[in-house]
């Protein structure tokens, strides 16, 4: 009987560590974000969720959405914690900067976006602050790619 009782404990701790292993697996792999604000309107709303996936900046594609981390205000003053952008790849390191953007103010001066970087727009270009403004986005920046929305009920 003491035989059973230490088995099924034994077999109870392997499938609790399993399953811990398996939830810090998936909190490495995605992460869920909050939109904040019209930018990527009318494919995603403030207050919608997003499923995201975390992936290697090189591996982004021309066409996906992607969370990247906002730049820091230039002030010396550090912020806490991360703020986060959703915008839509627009290109890539070595692609033609887009005909629709190559008059922006930014990124006017160049016709391929250089390597290790990102041209990224808002949906909705009069409420994004997008490469349009700030120029070429370091690809390290992604944190990855929208699989889905998570949309809230009613929504």
């Amino acid at each position: 009987m003491l035989t059973v009782v230490l088995v099924a404990v034994a077999v109870s701790l392997s499938a609790s560590v399993c399953g811990l292993a398996a939830v810090a697996l998936l909190r490495r792999r995605f992460v869920v974000v909050d939109v904040s604000g019209d930018s990527m309107r009318p494919s995603l709303r403030a207050g919608d969720r997003v499923l995201v996936r975390r992936v290697p900046p090189r591996s982004v594609r021309t066409g996906e959405v992607v969370v990247v981390e906002a730049p820091r205000p230039r002030a010396h003053q550090p912020e806490p914690g991360h703020r986060w952008h959703v915008k839509r790849v627009a290109a890539v390191g070595g692609d033609p900067v887009p005909a629709r953007v190559a008059d922006a103010p930014a990124l006017r001066d160049a016709d391929r976006v250089p390597a290790g970087h990102l041209v990224v727009l808002g949906d909705n270009p009069h409420a994004s602050l997008d490469s349009r403004q700030r120029g070429f986005v370091p690809a390290e920046l992604v944190l990855g790619v929208v699989l889905r929305p998570l949309r809230r009920p009613g929504r």
